[in-house]
């Protein structure tokens, strides 16, 4: 495994998009952003063809210039992708790498008073743009979208919300069953804000003034904070925790907001959209430290539960905990392009 950069028998373009509705958002975060977008091999010299699409979104803290980071003896998904087209068993398809950072490392790919419209950017500028750009087959029944954590979340509601988009999801450890993937992190979270004065703003504040994650609880509470700006800001933009920062308990308003933006729960009532599903990849690792295989096991039982045929949901739990698992966004992307209408 050579650790250098591989040339690629596809090609990747490294565009940039002026987003009109990230323009004056709430964290001044830029409203230019990286859009790369990967064709398969032929696509040049092919004029007359057109090409499903999958969107592919990372999760909290992730940017869309990590998709070429090259960690020991693995290769980056830009190549483990291009492999997957480039001896042409697998049907070609555009990949498109979506950026959707903020100030707070993410913006779970909602639309927030706290974060900005990222959902709509994704779905209202992001989409429209590469049908015009690059010859798409631009029809949900030929449209999918991937992640994991975050992105896996992302994957998993875009299609409920936007069904008239995305006929097709993979989802690797998605954010859900947010009783054991979020609600075990307000204990810590609170002990850790003792030092802060309960006040998760003094810890914001503290964490931009050394380098990041040097402290114990960093981690734990930059998500708490990003995913509240995400899902329970105020009006005016401010993050409400969902949990009592003195003690830890939930606080029911805003913790109820959090539950409702939960793919379980979301389930039931996009239960149209659902149905409608050509494909559904669930996978997560046996050990998840945030219980995110429990949370895939729910989220396949409401699928059921909602009436998606079994026979276009494929689900696989894995030896892995959360990280590392980078391996099978390959194996869900070959697998999605062949399900893809063409």
């Amino acid at each position: 495994m050579l650790p250098w950069d591989a040339e690629l028998a596809g090609r990747l373009d490294r565009n940039t998009i002026d987003s009109t509705l990230l323009r004056d958002n709430p964290l001044g975060d830029p409203h230019e952003r990286p859009l790369w977008v990967y064709v398969p091999p032929g696509y040049p010299d092919s004029p007359g063809a057109r090409y499903p699409t999958v969107y592919v979104i990372q999760g909290y803290t992730g940017h869309v210039s990590m998709w070429a980071n090259r960690t020991p003896f693995r290769r980056p998904f830009l190549e483990t992708a291009d492999a997957v087209f480039a001896d042409g068993r697998t049907p070609g398809c555009i990949v498109v790498y979506v950026d959707a950072w903020t100030a707070y490392g993410g913006s779970q790919f909602v639309d927030s008073p706290g974060t900005g419209r990222y959902h709509s950017y994704l779905c209202e500028e992001i989409v429209p743009w590469v049908d015009r750009h690059y010859r798409t087959i631009a029809d949900r029944e030929s449209r999918a979208i991937a992640g994991k954590s975050s992105g896996g979340f992302g994957a998993m509601i875009t299609p409920m919300l936007r069904p008239d988009l995305f006929g097709a999801l993979a989802t690797h450890a998605g954010d859900s069953l947010y009783e054991l993937s979020y609600l075990t992190d307000f204990g810590n979270a609170a002990r850790a804000l003792r030092e802060y004065d309960h006040d998760i703003m003094r810890w914001w504040a503290d964490f931009r003034s050394r380098p990041a994650f040097t402290r114990q609880h960093d981690a734990t509470l930059l998500n708490m904070l990003g995913v509240s700006a995400c899902f329970s800001a105020h009006r005016d933009g401010t993050p409400e925790l969902p949990f009592d920062p003195v003690s830890g308990a939930p606080r029911p308003r805003p913790w109820q907001r959090w539950l409702d933006w939960d793919p379980v729960r979301m389930v039931a009532r996009h239960a149209d959209a659902v149905r409608s599903l050509r494909a559904v990849w669930i996978d997560a690792g046996t050990w998840d430290e945030h219980y995110l295989d429990l949370g895939a096991e729910a989220f396949r039982a409401e699928l059921a539960a909602a009436g998606l045929p079994e026979d276009r949901v494929y689900f696989e739990l894995f030896d892995a905990g959360h990280a590392a698992i980078d391996y099978r966004y390959p194996l869900a992307l070959a697998w999605l392009a062949d399900r893809l209408a063409r």
